[in-house]
């Protein structure tokens, strides 16, 4: 889950988490703030690694009282008949917006990979790019299986 309020920017490759793979978004991420009055505010490591990347902020001095959201999760699935990837295929990314551990709002975007892009993008640009940076991770693992799992014959 990530804060509602952070608007990933880059990888962070070398980031202080144990198992960065487990992340919400797939791996740790820098970026900036969005809570109002505190735009483009750049967190410090301790904040992206303690607040920004996991959500339930509640310790962070820029998360706002009046929100709609704590965090944002994310899962994936591949919506097409196949098991793996296919170029006729698209990926539909769920997200559950969370309140006081509660969901409250839901729902799909999906990505076409033919045509390389969101069929539909979400109406709020940082629950958007919390998607597509989950989706780079997960594509990436997908990858990553397909070459370690042998194929069966």
């Amino acid at each position: 889950m990530a804060c509602p309020f952070f608007m990933p920017v880059e990888k962070l490759e070398n980031g202080p988490w144990l198992h960065s793979h487990r992340l919400p978004l797939g791996c740790g991420w820098s970026g900036h703030c969005t809570a109002l009055g505190h735009e483009g505010e750049s967190p410090s490591p301790g904040e992206l690694q303690e607040f920004c990347n996991l959500g339930y902020a509640s310790g962070c001095g820029r998360l706002p009282v009046d929100r709609q959201w704590d965090s944002i999760r994310f899962g994936a699935r591949i919506a097409c008949s196949a098991k793996e990837i296919k170029p006729d295929g698209r990926i539909q990314v769920r997200y559950v917006c969370e309140r006081d551990h509660r969901p409250a709002e839901h729902g799909i975007i999906e990505f076409d990979l033919t045509k390389n892009r969101w069929e539909q993008p979400h109406r709020d640009a940082r629950l958007q790019r919390m998607a597509e940076c989950f989706l780079e991770s997960y594509v990436q693992k997908r990858k990553k299986q397909e070459v370690i799992t042998p194929i069966a014959s």
